[in-house]
């Protein structure tokens, strides 16, 4: 990754993929992204949604100490060389983002980087795919979904954003976003499966039920 902001603004534009997954998922009992999704789990299909969507990357942000997700990643042959390792998970999300932000490992014709959660498998590919094609005509901001009137995850953010956001003082996620570095621009979408996550066991059968009713033929699960 280029360390001279806005070194690539005129470059085509190029995606990368952070997704988290070193939460310790108490409320689930499990780790979310370890859960059985289709015929495969939550994160072999994150990696194959982002994959089809166009992403050049992906990097997977785990606890240092998570030797289930390592296992799993091993047998998704996930490269160890997209495989972030956060020391100190504990501190929260933002400490994630801020990991995969530092990074070396990224490639250097990457120009934006979305930052994708591992309790929301259940989004639709085309609601996806209308987020990144608003960022890709949108690429001097940082973008980011808006539906029932609040702004809702993945956010994209440019190269300039992403290496701020790694030296950031901001608290977390939110509040960094409430003091952008650059220009926000928001995608009014009104899909409501963008206002549910999953914490829960109970969420993650709703979100399950969510998913078949656009994509079926994908569960049960494998």
């Amino acid at each position: 990754m280029s360390s001279a902001p806005g070194a690539k603004t005129r470059r085509k534009f190029r995606l990368g993929a952070v997704v988290l997954g070193a939460g310790r998922s108490v409320r689930m009992g499990r780790p979310k992204l370890l859960l059985p999704w289709g015929k495969t789990t939550v994160l072999g299909h994150l990696l194959e949604q982002w994959t089809g969507l166009g992403a050049e990357q992906i990097a997977v942000v785990g606890a240092a100490n998570g030797r289930f997700l390592k296992a799993v990643l091993d047998r998704l042959s996930v490269p160890a060389a997209n495989r972030i390792w956060n020391p100190a998970p504990g501190r929260g999300m933002f400490s994630s983002i801020q990991c995969a932000a530092r990074w070396s490992g990224w490639k250097d014709s990457l120009t934006h980087w979305a930052i994708v959660l591992g309790d929301q498998p259940h989004l639709r590919s085309e609601t996806l795919r209308r987020l990144v094609n608003f960022t890709a005509s949108h690429p001097q901001c940082i973008c980011l979904p808006r539906q029932g009137g609040h702004r809702r995850h993945p956010v994209f953010l440019p190269e300039r954003a992403f290496l701020r956001l790694g030296k950031s003082t901001a608290a977390n996620l939110k509040s960094f976003l409430d003091h952008p570095p650059v220009k926000v621009s928001f995608c009014d979408v009104e899909d409501p499966s963008l206002a549910f996550d999953i914490d829960r066991p109970e969420d993650y059968e709703r979100a399950a039920k969510m998913f078949l009713a656009v994509s079926p033929g994908h569960f049960p699960a494998g």
